[in-house]
């Protein structure tokens, strides 16, 4: 086996925590393989040998290409004139056993991907590096050019923000029933059944793209009227999921791509997020599994 096999090797060892770093930096799963990929580049033209550490370097290297993203995307996302929402990451629920809950410790939910963008680029770094993976306040602070002090500031100003997030309920057969409730109200155009699973004041995002605007819908009665005016022509289409580890439905005609995915935040056992992604680039760039 040559060096540089074994480092390939060892690096292949690091991908899955490099993917998900990357992934709730970024929110988008093709910029998270991109930065990824990088990652591996600069590791190939590097002095291995010299590198004390391999998985704090690697996380370190990774963070710094998706501040580096973060900076740019800033700038050009002042022309995204609709609701912007991450690529889902999606499984089947059967995916969900003992062998993938350290996958899922590590998959932020859309509610809090939402929050995290209105985070400034280093301050959603230091919060999903240090909080999420646990990478010290000195190494964060030699990714974003400032001291370990700026750097716990940074994480702390994060934070502040990130406590408005709804935390969803861990037992996912609980949410599983919350959303199988909602398609029998959905379905049947029970308006009652809806609003009894629906919190006073959850929040329905659409993301149909950059150039179409589609203003969150807020309230339960406001949500509920807005599901059952669309529901009856999608609604047979949907199909269980997991939605960035959460239950979630897909919607997706027989032999087709999906027309959209819908990801729900289950807080007390009623709903008070609905993110549905409809943006096709979205849909395309992720690995949507067969029925």
């Amino acid at each position: 086996m040559t060096d540089r096999t074994w480092l390939a090797d060892r690096f292949e060892t690091f991908r899955p925590r490099l993917q998900s770093v990357a992934y709730n930096m970024l929110g988008s799963v093709s910029e998270a393989e991109d930065a990824v990929q990088e990652c591996w580049l600069r590791l190939d033209r590097s002095d291995s040998d010299a590198i004390q550490n391999l998985g704090t370097w690697l996380t370190t290297v990774v963070g710094r290409i998706c501040l580096d993203v973060l900076r740019t995307r800033k700038s050009q996302r002042e022309d995204y004139v609709g609701t912007w929402l991450p690529e889902p990451l999606i499984q089947e629920p059967r995916e969900a056993g003992p062998e993938h809950q350290a996958e899922l410790a590590d998959t932020l939910g859309l509610a809090l991907l939402v929050v995290l963008e209105t985070l400034s680029p280093a301050e959603r770094l230091a919060f999903v590096l240090h909080d999420i993976f646990g990478l010290s306040f000195e190494d964060i602070g030699e990714i974003t050019d400032r001291s370990a002090i700026a750097a716990r500031q940074l994480a702390s100003r994060a934070r502040r923000r990130v406590r408005t997030a709804p935390r969803p309920d861990t037992d996912l057969t609980a949410q599983r029933r919350v959303v199988d409730a909602f398609l029998v109200a959905a379905r049947s155009g029970d308006f009652d059944a809806l609003l009894s699973i629906l919190a006073p004041h959850s929040v329905l995002r659409v993301d149909i793209g950059p150039d179409m605007v589609q203003a969150p819908v807020v309230g339960a009665a406001e949500v509920a009227h807005r599901i059952l005016a669309t529901a009856p022509r999608f609604i047979s289409l949907a199909r269980p999921i997991l939605v960035n580890g959460c239950a979630g439905l897909m919607f997706e005609p027989d032999g087709r791509p999906a027309l959209a995915v819908l990801g729900f935040t289950v807080v007390g056992g009623r709903i008070e997020a609905l993110d549905l992604i409809i943006d096709a680039a979205k849909l395309s760039a992720t690995d949507l599994p067969a029925p």
